[in-house]
């Protein structure tokens, strides 16, 4: 390989040649062998978003050759364009608040600014990372805007997923509308319900989830550029400040603003912690439906079996035949995943100390992982197990019709006491509800058949008294 020799000011040292790279970059890549992963695509794009918004900031105000500047802005839409992704080599989890990563693509998009303009990798006389590239700007304002960028399209693909599994619980619902079940609380049978019902408020959990995401990214829109080291601005002029963000606005297509008081937006990273705690109740939530879903489709013979979920895979290696609720299962797993991620990004958010919080990498990292996660976990469980869940209609109404739980609609009729004395005595015989009723001769067959209406049970508020007023209301006119 051959090499190149690039100085600092702690040395120099050999960098490839051919690499768009320099040597803080490569000083990174040896200190920071963390995670061996790279930048991911989203953040490299939101880094070459803000360095081209600010290059024709710069070249606008006065402070940055126009030839130079058009060169900064080429090599910035390769990179949005996907182009040199492969020459951001730092970790993503570092030390510095992120200066690697800063310093990674002021020198890749300086190389290729040289380059574009006759010159030669590593000798920066035409285009240099700190004077030009990195003009007016600090790793404190422009890291934390890049993560911003990054997030919020990372965010908005996650919304897509969810909204279509959203969609998918209203189709059940939808399709399993006339579906009687028996509800359960502390895992005892209840009150009888339909399975419609059940789907419907895992739509609507979902939907408050959605709110709760989409709230919580407006405060990622409000940015610190200009801000530079801790938040007064300086070497950063004011005109520069307002068109760098008029800047990111426009190449992004999305509201962003500057923060109101910029050295709180430098200081504190709680707009990244209320992301993450929306994503962590959305983790709870999904995972609270796949536990209920995974006891609805036990086994018929020894569990619920109200539901089947899609047979995707052999759920044994000793077991023939034997099939597991695995995608439910993968859901819970990355909801425990997300908690995780929330409960390091809460620590990284406190533990920032005075001017910088120095910990906004792993935040980042967190981050960026867990919506990725997530996200490919909405789409399978929609995918492979809510889309294809049927009813098993006749065990859910076989189960309904002998359960004791319907004797909580005649306790307005015959009071709580006779009522619970029913529903002992059917436990402990061969005997329904309805035929104890009859037998002691509390109410009539006509009655009965009113109150005990399993649709008129399942409808919110409908009370049974209600319905037999209305009978007897019927019957004398």
């Amino acid at each position: 390989m051959r090499y190149r020799i690039e100085r600092d000011s702690l040395g120099e040292k050999q960098v490839p040649a051919e690499a768009y790279y320099g040597i803080q970059t490569l000083r990174s890549k040896e200190n920071f062998e963390i995670t061996k992963r790279g930048i991911c695509r989203q953040m490299i794009k939101g880094l070459a978003t803000v360095k081209k918004a600010a290059a024709r900031a710069n070249a606008d105000c006065g402070f940055l050759e126009e030839k130079k500047a058009k060169a900064i802005i080429a090599a910035c839409d390769e990179i949005l364009n996907g182009r040199l992704h492969g020459q951001f080599i730092t970790d993503l989890i570092q030390g510095g608040a992120g200066t690697s990563m800063n310093m990674n693509a002021n020198e890749v998009i300086a190389n290729r600014a040289n380059e574009m303009l006759g010159g030669k990798k590593g000798v920066y006389d035409l285009v240099h990372p700190l004077d030009h590239v990195n003009f007016g700007q600090s790793t404190n304002d422009v890291i934390p805007t890049a993560g911003k960028i990054a997030v919020i399209r990372q965010t908005k693909k996650l919304l897509v997923e969810l909204k279509k599994l959203q969609n998918s619980y209203m189709v059940k619902a939808e399709e399993f509308k006339d579906v009687i079940k028996l509800g359960r609380t502390h895992l005892q049978e209840a009150v009888p319900m339909r399975l419609g019902q059940e789907f419907s408020a895992f739509a609507s959990v979902l939907g408050r989830d959605i709110k709760r995401i989409e709230a919580a990214m407006e405060a990622l829109y409000e940015i610190n550029m200009g801000a530079t080291a801790i938040g007064t601005g300086l070497n950063a002029d004011t005109k520069y400040m307002k068109k760098v963000v008029a800047n990111i606005a426009k190449y992004t297509g999305e509201p962003f603003k500057s923060a109101k008081n910029l050295v709180d937006a430098t200081r504190n990273l709680d707009g990244f912690l209320g992301l993450s705690s929306a994503l962590k109740v959305l983790a709870v939530n999904l995972s609270k439906t796949c536990n209920d879903l995974r006891l609805m489709a036990s086994g018929m013979l020894s569990g619920f079996g109200e539901i089947n979920l899609p047979k995707v895979q052999p759920g044994s290696s000793i077991m023939p035949g034997k099939v597991n609720p695995v995608i439910p299962e993968v859901v819970n797993q990355v909801a425990f995943y997300m908690i995780g991620f929330d409960a390091t990004i809460t620590k990284a958010v406190e533990a920032g100390q005075l001017e910088l919080n120095v910990f906004e990498p792993v935040i980042l990292t967190c981050l960026f992982d867990g919506l990725n996660t997530i996200r490919h976990a909405v789409k399978t469980y929609r995918e492979n197990a809510i889309d294809g869940i049927t009813a098993n209609i006749d065990h859910c109404v076989d189960v309904t019709s002998h359960s004791t739980g319907v004797v909580t609609a005649l306790s307005p009729h015959i009071g709580y006491e006779q009522a619970a004395s029913i529903a002992q005595e059917a436990m402990g015989s061969n005997k329904t509800v309805r035929q104890i009723v009859l037998e002691k001769g509390l109410l009539t067959e006509e009655e009965l058949d009113v109150i005990l209406n399993i649709q008129n049970m399942t409808s919110p508020g409908i009370s049974g008294e209600e319905i037999l007023i209305k009978h007897k209301n019927k019957n004398n006119n």
